[in-house]
């Protein structure tokens, strides 16, 4: 019986190299830890079972190592695409949380007032991460539709998805967590309807 929706099993890359101190990694190429690697050999295992026909992450080798993990235990494609790649943070890249609070104030007391339509400087806002994920969103679900779907992608971009899914408006996006190597488990059904399964799995 052909299903009606699409599942999409929605994944934040495994731990990274120099996970710590909470810092803006943004689109900085970071790589996997081995205990990053280990936790997309967990994953691989965890969906050994279900009839996924393709993997879709960013462009970032955080997500891209993760991807192939998935695949390669499964004999599916992986599709890298920039539109998923994390929130570009600019001058934060590379910095904790107490580094951009210290050397850019004013911006880190706009982001905490509103997460959604602040800039860091040579950044962008989540409001147009939110606009080009979502359109890379409904290419894959056009694509795949009736199918079950594997996304790795970063904590930004996956809390942009699961407030798309729960409609619920982008200011309140940290309201979601997303811990490394977290499982969320989405079905899409026809006229924007979402139905989320699991989240921070």
């Amino acid at each position: 019986m052909e299903k009606i929706f699409t599942r999409i099993y929605l994944i934040r890359h495994g731990a990274v190299v120099g996970a710590g101190p909470k810092r803006y990694n943004g689109h900085r190429d970071v790589d996997l830890s081995s205990n990053g690697l280990s936790q997309m050999e967990q994953m691989a295992r965890r969906l050994a079972d279900f009839p996924i026909v393709a993997v879709y992450c960013s462009d970032l080798v955080r997500t891209t190592k993760g991807a192939e993990i998935l695949a390669r235990s499964k004999g599916i494609p992986v599709y890298p695409c920039q539109a998923l790649r994390e929130k570009k943070f600019g001058a934060w890249e590379g910095l904790t949380y107490e580094e951009v609070a210290a050397s850019f104030p004013r911006d880190w007391e706009a982001w905490l007032a509103d997460p959604a339509g602040s800039r860091p400087l040579g950044g962008e806002t989540f409001r147009e991460v939110e606009q080009r994920v979502l359109q890379e969103l409904s290419l894959i679900l056009k694509d795949h539709w009736g199918q079950e779907v594997v996304i790795l992608s970063h904590g930004g971009t996956n809390r942009v998805i699961l407030c798309y899914a729960l409609r619920l408006d982008l200011k309140h996006i940290f309201r979601i967590e997303q811990k490394y190597a977290a499982l969320n488990i989405i079905d899409f059904f026809e006229n924007d309807i979402a139905t989320v399964q699991l989240m921070n799995g």
